[in-house]
């Protein structure tokens, strides 16, 4: 599973960027999670793999939606009112195969792929 994330840039605080993620197949659950310097990297959003079940982290949930388009093998991240603790290093990634279509695994250990990620950066 080839990944690759675009979308990211440089916004001021108040601002929206939309994050997408191409996949050569997207059978499957699908997270963003994101790492800031100086810290670890951390779960963002998850999204089942038929769409129909979503999760998000505390920090960003209310101002991120993730959606995903199966026909386009894309997953999307919109984020809104963005805030200077968003800024860091955003990565898409897929999750192992699982039949169960609800399935929203949040920690890393459920994803074996990852994206090369995209910089999100937050001036106030």
């Amino acid at each position: 599973v080839q990944l690759q994330a675009s979308g990211g840039g440089l916004v001021q605080a108040g601002d929206s960027l939309r994050l997408s993620c191409n996949a050569g197949t997207l059978n499957r659950a699908m997270a963003w999670f994101r790492q800031a310097p100086g810290k670890e990297r951390e779960f963002v959003a998850v999204i089942s793999r038929l769409g129909g079940v979503t999760s998000y982290s505390d920090s960003v949930k209310g101002r991120f939606t993730i959606s995903r388009d199966n026909a386009k093998n894309t997953v999307y991240l919109q984020m809104n009112a963005l805030k200077p603790e968003d800024t860091a290093l955003y990565y898409c990634a897929a999750a192992s195969p699982n039949p169960r279509s609800f399935w929203t695994p949040v920690e890393e250990t459920s994803f074996p792929y990852w994206g090369q990620g995209t910089q999100v950066t937050v001036s106030s």
